[in-house]
This record gives structure tokens, C-alpha cells and sequence, in this order.
């Protein structure tokens, strides 16, 4: 399979383009909702409070009768204040609750669950959890993977100045931005259709990222880098363009051989996990897209703009040799 990724580029770009800007306006709105009043809907990770996790007692008289109701749940909660509450009737049967609500102490909370109980029948001790997150934990945990993220960003961007030029450097940190966008932006999107809320694990889903993307980067840039030295007055277009189809095969198995155990755990891997895979498939395809299209056709437009494009008329059926191809 042969793709020209430079003749197409104006495609490429506006593709990752309008894939931003949804999720830009996606995360404005978000701002702008009284509920959320952030970018991505919070959970207790960052925002604290309490988190009740009941499920109905089948086994006792007058319990599972019928599906627990959303309307009449929210209504005992409004008579107690707590008529901002999220909550979730969750389980096949609906006979269980996920209610995320502002921080409870112990009397608050029992009297809650009374209430419930009296309406719905009795809990199952067993299966109750209840998780309280403070609100200055929860700032702490935020600014933690926001540093991570910074941390991240200026390591690599250092490393490849360093391996390779700073033009190189540049662009494949815009890459990395795009992939960071794409994934925030989609579950902005995702967020306020259905209501996903982001924790901790989705901070390390951004910087696995970022790790996965670079590392198709370096592979094409490598490939690129070595041309060049080869053929110093070829045209950067077709340097770029033959490079890029000679790693490719290798960038679609790497990120098909990723993305079959997280479509796993995505089904599979239950409520904690499903989200997380989630955010690293989109993530990883992201991070392929923009190696492959974003990364590559922007260092040959830099380098076009800057006159380093200028083709040698002694090197006549450019091919590159398939014998040489790097790996990272």
C-alpha cells in the first residue's frame, strides 16, 4: 500500500482541524454549564466529595420488586439539599445506585441511605461503598498530573532537539499537542452526550499518550533524517512521502497490535477500566494519525518554506531502499 501524504495534506490537516474544534467548542460549552464548570465533566478525584455505591438486598421481604427509580430517588435527595447530586441507576436489572454528591458526613449519610431504603427496600450491607474524596486532595491529584503532562511535554521536546534539529523538535511536539487535543476533545464531546466523568486514571491514559505518539514520530523522522543525509538535494516532499511509506506497514501493525488488548478491556474490563481504555484507543489512533499525517507534511511544508526543498537533477528514479529502514 502506497499513500501520498504531502499531495493530500490540506485533507489531513483540515480533518485533525475540524476534530479539534468540535472539541474545543465541546469543552467551552462544558466551562459554561453550571454542573460541570470545567472542560471535561470532574469526578471526585479532582473536585471531592461523596460517592455512594448501593445495591438492593433481593433477598429480603418487599426488596427488587421493581427497577429503582431515577425521579424518586432525585426527589429524597432534593429533601435533603442535595438536589445537585449525580446519580445512576446502574446494574441489568436497575436495582442498584451510583449517587456522587458534595462531601457527607456519617449522620448525613446514614439518614440518606435510610430514606432510600424506606422507599426502595433494604441495601445490601455487603455490596455497599462508600468513598469520600476532600476537595484539597482532589486539587492536589489535578495539579500532580498537570505537572506530569508539562514534565512530559519538555523532556521530549529536549530529547529530540538533541536527536534530531529543532524544527523536528517542533513539530513533533505539535503532534503530540494534536493527540492531547483529539483525546480531551472527544471526551468533552462524549461527556456532555452521556455524562463520563474523568479521574486519575485518565491523566495517565494523556501521558501514555504521549509516549505511544512520540515513538511513531521518531520512527518516521528517523527514516527522514537519514534520507535526507543520502540525498541531500532530493526534494523534501518525496523524501517525506517515500519515508513515510516505507515505515508504514510498521506503524499499522504496532497500533493494530495495541489496540486489540484495550478493545479487550473495553469490554470486558468492567466500570474502573472501560473508560481508560477507552481514552488510549482513541489516544493511540490519534497518535498514529498525526506521525503519519500531521508530523511528517508539516516538516516538509517548514523545511519547503525555508528552501531546503531544492531537487537535484543527478538523482533520477529517487527510491528508497528498502533495506535500510529504522527502528526505534
Amino acid at each position: 500500500m502506497k499513500i501520498s501524504v504531502i499531495e493530500q495534506r490540506s485533507l489531513w490537516w483540515t480533518i485533525s482541524g475540524a476534530i479539534i474544534i468540535s472539541g474545543l467548542i465541546a469543552m467551552v460549552i462544558s466551562w459554561t454549564r453550571p454542573d460541570i464548570a470545567a472542560p471535561l465533566r470532574p469526578s471526585l478525584d479532582f473536585v471531592g466529595g461523596t460517592r455512594l455505591q448501593l445495591e438492593l438486598d433481593c433477598s429480603m421481604p418487599n426488596s427488587c420488586n421493581e427497577a429503582i427509580n431515577v425521579g424518586a430517588v432525585r426527589e429524597i435527595m432534593s429533601n435533603q439539599d442535595l438536589g445537585n447530586s449525580k446519580i445512576q441507576v446502574v446494574g441489568e436489572e436497575k436495582q442498584a445506585l451510583d449517587i456522587r454528591t458534595k462531601t457527607l458526613d456519617v449522620d448525613n449519610r446514614t439518614k440518606l441511605i435510610a430514606a432510600l431504603s424506606s422507599e426502595f427496600g433494604e441495601f445490601d450491607p455487603s455490596s455497599t461503598q462508600i468513598d469520600t474524596v476532600g476537595p484539597t486532595l482532589g486539587r492536589q491529584i489535578f495539579t500532580s498530573g498537570i505537572s506530569a503532562l508539562l514534565v512530559a511535554f519538555f523532556g521530549i521536546t529536549v530529547y529530540l532537539t538533541f536527536r534530531f534539529q529543532l524544527d523536528y523538535a517542533v513539530f513533533a511536539f505539535v503532534a503530540l499537542f494534536h493527540d492531547i487535543l483529539v483525546t480531551v476533545g472527544i471526551f468533552s464531546i462524549i461527556s456532555l452526550v452521556v455524562g463520563v466523568e474523568v479521574d486519575s486514571l485518565f491523566l495517565v491514559a494523556l501521558l501514555t499518550i504521549i509516549g505511544f505518539s512520540v515513538n511513531d514520530t521518531v520512527v518516521i523522522y528517523d527514516r527522514v533524517r537519514e534520507v535526507i543525509k543520502r540525498y541531500p538535494g532530493e526534494s523534501i516532499d518525496r523524501i517525506v512521502d517515500d519515508a513515510v511509506n516505507q515505515t508504514l506497514t510498521r506503524s499499522i501493525n504496532t497500533t493494530v497490535t495495541t489496540l486489540l488488548p484495550l478493545v479487550g478491556i473495553l469490554l470486558f474490563g468492567g466500570e474502573t477500566l472501560k473508560y481508560f481504555a477507552l481514552a488510549l484507543i482513541i489516544g493511540f489512533i490519534a497518535g498514529s494519525y498525526s506521525s503519519i499525517f500531521i508530523a511528517s507534511t508539516l516538516l516538509a511544508w517548514w523545511r519547503e518554506r525555508i528552501g531546503q526543498s531544492i531537487p537535484n537533477p543527478v538523482v533520477e528514479n529517487f527510491q528508497l531502499p528498502e533495506d535500510q529502514e529504522n527502528t526505534v
